[in-house]
């Protein structure tokens, strides 16, 4: 294979390298096993194995279409909503199959979800992100500290404490964006699913959110969908590269590796064609 490092070696640097993952030293927080997906008959994903770490960013990269979001939205079964989506196979969560599990209250407290663009509720901050906690009956104090707590891990807090009454709609969009993790913090989730959480920012947005994720990777573990492969190796652990398979028209996992390692000794061919630039 070529050598890469004239590509890489702006990127392969941690936003913040004193907390990278150390190989080895973190437990599996999903296992995913022969995973397949469909939309009624039509096949999305096929057979995709791989574990993710514990406390740790794990970074789903490769083309659109191939099926990236769907693998997302398979850990908290955000098909449900989906007519005739089915999924086959098995993901590990805690020793319970995601995929036949029928707590599904719990499932989403467990694993959050932060979207694209961050849609904040016509409402003001406080209430924004104390929507979940009040719906799970949480008594007003323990809502309180809950909207604190979150703020402040989502580097907001200091920005929004004294005009919390305010409607989130005043907000800028990278603000926007941390709200939507203080409110998918606040019901103390263990995974946190993020699906191209920057692509609608500008850079120094950006560049807050991804050292917001390193932080919350000491106590959360994330998944981030990304288009940006200079984010992916910045900010994450592990990376799986996934591809179309265009015989069967599916998604499949073509590979998966500590981020260090995909992107400077990928094992396979279209893995080094994607990552500097050749299609996709």
């Amino acid at each position: 294979m070529s050598d890469l490092s004239a590509f890489r070696q702006p990127v392969v640097q941690a936003a913040r390298p004193e907390l990278r993952a150390v190989a080895g030293i973190s437990q599996n927080k999903l296992r995913i096993k022969e995973l397949s997906f469909y939309y009624d008959r039509t096949r999305a994903l096929k057979d995709l194995t791989f574990d993710i770490p514990e406390r740790r960013i794990t970074a789903i990269i490769g083309p659109s279409g191939c099926g990236k979001s769907t693998l997302l939205r398979v850990f908290n079964r955000m098909y449900d909503l989906v007519p005739r989506a089915r999924a086959q196979g098995s993901v590990l969560f805690e020793g319970e199959d995601i995929v036949t599990t029928r707590r599904l209250l719990e499932l989403r407290q467990r694993i959050g979800m932060v979207f694209q663009r961050p849609s904040p509720f016509p409402m003001s901050i406080r209430d924004n992100v104390a929507f979940a906690p009040r719906l799970l009956g949480w008594g007003s104090a323990r809502v309180k500290e809950a909207v604190a707590r979150s703020l402040q891990a989502a580097a907001l807090w200091d920005e929004v404490k004294d005009r919390l009454g305010d409607s989130a709609t005043s907000l800028s969009g990278g603000q926007l964006q941390r709200l939507s993790i203080a409110r998918c913090l606040a019901v103390n989730p263990e995974v946190i699913l993020m699906d191209e959480p920057c692509s609608a920012l500008d850079p120094i947005a950006t560049l807050k959110i991804e050292d917001l994720m390193v932080e919350l990777a000491r106590d959360y573990t994330i998944v981030i969908v990304t288009h940006n492969m200079q984010q992916a190796a910045r900010v994450s652990d592990n990376t799986a590269f996934m591809l179309m398979n265009q015989a069967e028209r599916c998604g499949e996992l073509i590979e998966f590796a500590p981020t260090h390692e995909l992107f400077n000794q990928p094992r396979d061919r279209r893995t080094e064609d994607y990552i500097t630039g050749r299609f996709g």
